[in-house]
């Protein structure tokens, strides 16, 4: 019982974090990114992968090894159509991401990046839509909740 509660936990806390990361990303996000900015981004965007490989890998153990058990998770469309939210904001989230790792010459040698107003539109629309996206995963996991998807 104790360890069930405590996968959950730590499950939860990996999917907020995930939240906050992409959330932080979008708030910081400027035209012209200082050079404190940058690194905040870098940082965050790093913090957001290791929060999404948690979610992923304690979200797996959970579904295979606790629970209701996998059976119940791999008959559930819900579950599925959560995976697949999931896995587009995943998606989403390489341009930011490739970019951010591009800056680390700049940023290495203290200088703030440039974005090219394409660069900056195309951010800001990646990451509205992973927050979109990640409020669905939100939605899909309270819907499994309650029994849905069966």
């Amino acid at each position: 019982m104790f360890i069930n509660a405590f996968f959950a936990f730590l499950h939860f806390v990996a999917a907020f974090g995930v939240v906050a990361t992409v959330v932080t990303e979008w708030l910081t996000l400027s035209r012209t990114p200082t050079l404190a900015e940058a690194l905040r981004l870098q940082r965050v965007d790093a913090c957001y992968g290791l929060f999404a490989m948690l979610v992923l890998v304690v979200g797996f153990l959970r579904v295979f090894y606790f629970e209701k058990g996998s059976a119940w998770y791999l008959s559930n469309q819900v579950f599925w159509t959560k995976l697949a939210l999931f896995a587009v904001v995943g998606l989403l989230s390489i341009y930011p991401t490739v970019l951010f790792l591009a800056w680390r010459k700049e940023t290495s040698q203290g200088k703030a990046p440039v974005l090219t107003e394409k660069q900056f539109l195309r951010l800001r629309l990646l990451l509205r839509a992973e927050v979109g996206l990640l409020l669905l995963v939100v939605f899909s996991a309270s819907m499994m909740a309650k029994g849905i998807g069966h």
